[in-house]
């Protein structure tokens, strides 16, 4: 009896081991420098209460256009401690102008409606949406006043959330869009990451990585 307990047991053991390693090995499916880069210093999130997720983006990026409804649908699978933070990536004037146009829209409160009207002017239309005017009139086309527009795309509250996205994205070290920034620490590409949806995947691992952080 006791023999063949022990060669049962005998035979079970690389099975145990086997069951093991997966497991071990699945917590660390990502590594930094490779997967991902560490931002250091880190960058400033807006709730530091919960774990901010950033994209960058540029509605002129084609790449960013096709990664819309994944993306969409990815944030409806956030829990609450999550926060996303969309944020526009401004390497020259004309970047300048688009990231001043979702600001605007943000302000004014109509930034479901504007976000992908503006992806699809420029990317679908082949609209170059290159001065205020222009951006002016796609506003008033989805129903915004005028002189409501007017207002916020020079006020001081959008031109001062344009430089701290400029100062977010030369701060994470963004070289091109889109791209994702996790809790001001992390930045996740499409070149490391494999694929738009690899670089989902490794997001959702660096958000249990911090939430597994602030429980300990």
């Amino acid at each position: 009896m006791i023999k063949r307990l022990l060669l049962s047991l005998t035979l079970l053991a690389p099975l145990a081991l086997w069951v093991v390693a997966p497991s071990a090995a699945a917590q660390e499916e990502y590594v930094e420098g490779k997967d991902y880069e560490l931002i250091t210093p880190a960058v400033r999130t807006a709730d530091p209460d919960k774990i901010e997720v950033a994209e960058f983006f540029w509605y002129g990026c084609g790449h960013c256009y096709t990664f819309e409804p994944v993306l969409n649908q990815w944030k409806k699978t956030l829990p609450e401690d999550v926060d996303f933070q969309g944020s526009p990536a401004i390497w020259n004037a004309k970047m300048e102008i688009h990231a001043r146009a979702f600001y605007t829209a943000k302000l004014l409160g109509v930034l479901d409606t504007m976000h992908p009207v503006i992806f699809q002017a420029m990317n679908v239309d082949r609209k170059r949406l290159s001065s205020e005017e222009e951006i002016k009139e796609l506003f008033t086309a989805n129903g915004v006043a005028a002189e409501d527009f007017d207002k916020a795309f020079n006020s001081f509250g959008v031109s001062s959330q344009v430089r701290q996205a400029n100062s977010r994205a030369r701060a994470a070290k963004i070289t091109g869009t889109p791209a994702l920034m996790v809790n001001g620490k992390y930045h996740v590409s499409t070149r490391q990451a494999g694929s738009q949806a690899g670089m989902l995947k490794v997001a959702d691992y660096l958000i249990a990585k911090e939430r597994e952080a602030r429980g300990s």
